[in-house]
């Protein structure tokens, strides 16, 4: 197959109900003139971003206030405002439903299963709307949760919306010290977390860590621990400030809810940033914004219909589950899941998948490699009728890994690789179920984001790597940092570099198809002889080896230059001998250049990731350059550290 030729596209049928299909004859309208489709449809959505946005929330069937002006100061991104007049509530959205089918399905490992109608939803949140206001949670106000991704996290989230509180979160596997140095900074009056949870088939006690929190967050006037393990009793009586939910929410009964309609930038979410450089940043995300852009993409990117059953592993931690849930204001289904994607030999996924008749699976591009080399094929074990979407996030999904899905997965399937963050809340490039997929590429930019890539000079390129920039404002640019009283932090994070353009911190590159490759983290670019090589391009070499579990490439000072170093985790049983060496140097520099093979191959125990799941390079090229890495809490795994110091082969 040549790099031309598409690996997947989309039959008649399917562009014939794509909900694109649909919005571009009502775009065509807006516009009055023919729009010759998607690259002439999303040239016109960034060319009149107010005219397009306005469209999204018609298609979209948003309820609210819209307002007479779609946008304000349109041509200043730090001053924009889309619909400035708006009110709305996102839970509201989010509730749109009051029926019998399914709204959310949970499974807990292997061992718990539970479902939630819209009906059983809507009382679940009553109750707690009413609970949380008897607690004197009013508009403004955070409440938290350290919590897995089950029902009540999302029953909690929209409670508190409802009442106009701020929801910000993260998983319970965090440290002690990293849930403080998040829940420290946003000071929730409310805390919810479970009396436990299940990891790769283990219960996990964190008895110990609530207490811990209780003690170090003044603010939170209260824990209220959720049911997973059975044990919610005995764990209230044993951590301070702790009152189980069934006594929470014990003097209430389900009745018709309420909602406060805010203006569009109202706070919704607290966001966090990894945290890996320094203290975690705290991106406020406003609920219009967020509402908005994830309507469009779920709908016009992934083609999400009412009654679909969408599905993406996360945690609580990471924005995915935020982008999950606003499923539920196209109508869908959520199939929630927490614990070890990996579990029963890596099959308990697939079983879910094929009895919940998944229609979009969600995961990361790790998980996908690391199911290559697990040897599972989900194609002959599985009846995948209903899939029509695999999403991929987190890391760049390299080309074989598309080749794997199609041949291992489901051969009709849109394979959508996406990438945007958590500063954004969403996506600046994705993928579209009305267009073709090329190996190795998201399939497109997404629409009303007027995304370019800059070369060092500032100026557009095409073909050539460079930086990754938004040139116009869009719904879900953040508020604001918190504690940032005159947005100093925030102008530098994303307009230090270039006045009046968001600059996103990726290298990346646009194709010939008008889709895009991600290359990695701008900050961890490779410099050797003064070229810069994104990190990906290697390791796309390096995950051609079944030999090679993970691998991370860093640069290192030397000779006044800077070299390439890889570290390789293997499989058990497998050494890295000489032969091993000089077939991974060849294949990368066969694959890549030879400006890409590394000055050096060592294998390593463990690599360290952030709870999330991310390889953290800058982390690993502090300690190989005996540098202080200044927030070790937001790594899951901190003593992989310890592996890169002072290693005999750096000094040669």
């Amino acid at each position: 197959m040549t790099p031309d030729t598409p690996i997947w596209t989309p039959s008649a049928g399917r562009l014939a109900g794509a909900h694109l299909t649909a919005f571009a004859k009502l775009a065509e309208l807006s516009y009055d003139r023919k729009l010759n489709g998607y690259a002439e449809l999303w040239r016109a959505s960034v060319a009149d971003p107010a005219r397009f946005w306005s469209l999204v929330w018609d298609y979209c069937g948003v309820i609210g206030d819209k307002g007479a002006t779609a946008l304000s100061d349109g041509d200043n991104m730090l001053a924009a405002r889309f619909f400035p007049e708006a009110r709305l509530s996102y839970a509201e959205n989010l509730l749109r439903r009051d029926d019998d089918s399914d709204a959310l399905v949970f499974w807990g490992e292997d061992k718990l299963q539970r479902r939630w109608s819209w009906r059983e939803l809507r009382a679940q949140v009553s109750l707690l709307q009413q609970a949380m206001r008897g607690a004197g949670i009013q508009a403004g106000d955070r409440v938290a949760g350290f919590m897995p991704n089950m029902p009540e996290t999302i029953a909690a989230m929209l409670a508190a919306n409802s009442l106009g509180a701020v929801w910000t979160s993260c998983s319970p596997d965090f440290g002690a010290d990293g849930a403080v140095e998040r829940f420290g900074q946003t000071e929730p009056k409310l805390l919810f977390c479970p009396d436990g949870y299940w990891y790769a088939g283990k219960a996990v006690d964190i008895r110990a860590k609530m207490a811990a929190l209780a003690e170090a967050l003044p603010s939170v006037r209260q824990i209220i621990v959720v049911p997973y393990l059975g044990e919610t009793g005995v764990f209230a009586e044993n951590v301070p400030k702790a009152i189980t939910l069934t006594d929470f929410t014990a003097a209430y009964q389900a009745q018709a809810l309420s909602f406060e309609r805010l203006p569009f930038r109202h706070p919704l979410f607290i966001l966090y940033s990894s945290g890996t450089t320094g203290k975690p940043k705290c991106i406020v995300h406003g609920a219009g914004g967020t509402l908005l852009q994830h309507l469009k993409e779920q709908q016009l990117h992934g083609d999400v219909h009412h009654g679909d059953r969408l599905f993406y592993f996360t945690t609580c931690g990471w924005m995915m589950w935020n982008w999950l849930v606003s499923g539920l204001a196209s109508g869908a289904a959520l199939m929630l899941f927490d614990g070890s994607p990996f579990v029963g030999e890596g099959r308990t996924l697939w079983d879910y998948a094929e009895r919940q008749r998944f229609t979009h699976f969600g995961t990361s591009a790790k998980y996908i490699d690391g199911l290559r080399k697990s040897g599972i094929a989900p194609v002959r074990e599985w009846k995948l009728d209903s899939l029509r979407a695999v999403f991929s996030t987190g890391s760049p999904l390299v080309a074989e890994s598309f080749d794997w899905v199609y041949a291992n997965i489901k051969a009709d399937i849109n394979l959508a690789s996406v990438s945007g963050g958590t500063d954004i809340v969403s996506c600046f490039a994705l993928g579209c179920a009305s267009l073709p997929v090329y190996r190795g590429e998201l399939q497109c930019r997404g629409l009303g984001m007027a995304v370019d890539i800059y070369n060092e000079y500032g100026r557009p390129v095409r073909g050539e790597k460079g930086e990754l920039v938004c040139t116009r404002p869009f719904p879900s640019m953040p508020v604001g940092f918190w504690n940032d009283p005159d947005g100093g932090k925030y102008r530098q994070a994303y307009f230090g570099r270039f006045d009046n353009i968001w600059c996103h911190g990726d290298y990346a590159e646009l194709t010939a198809h008008d889709g895009m490759i991600i290359y990695g983290r701008s900050d961890a670019v490779l410099n050797p002889g003064g070229v810069r090589i994104g990190t990906a391009e290697i390791y796309r070499q390096v995950e051609a080896f079944d030999e090679v579990l993970e691998s991370i490439a860093v640069g290192q000072q030397w000779q006044d230059d800077e070299r390439v170093l890889l570290f390789v985790r293997l499989r058990a049983g497998a050494r890295l001998d000489e032969d091993l060496q000089q077939r991974i140097k060849a294949q990368i520099k066969t694959g890549a250049s030879p400006r890409h093979v590394p000055a050096k191959i060592i294998a390593v125990a463990d690599i360290p990731k952030t709870i999330s799941g991310k390889i953290v390079e800058l982390a690993v090229k502090n300690v190989i350059h005996g540098q202080p890495v200044s927030n070790l809490t937001a790594l899951a795994n901190p003593e992989a550290l310890k592996l890169f110091e002072n290693l005999d082969e750096l000094q040669s």
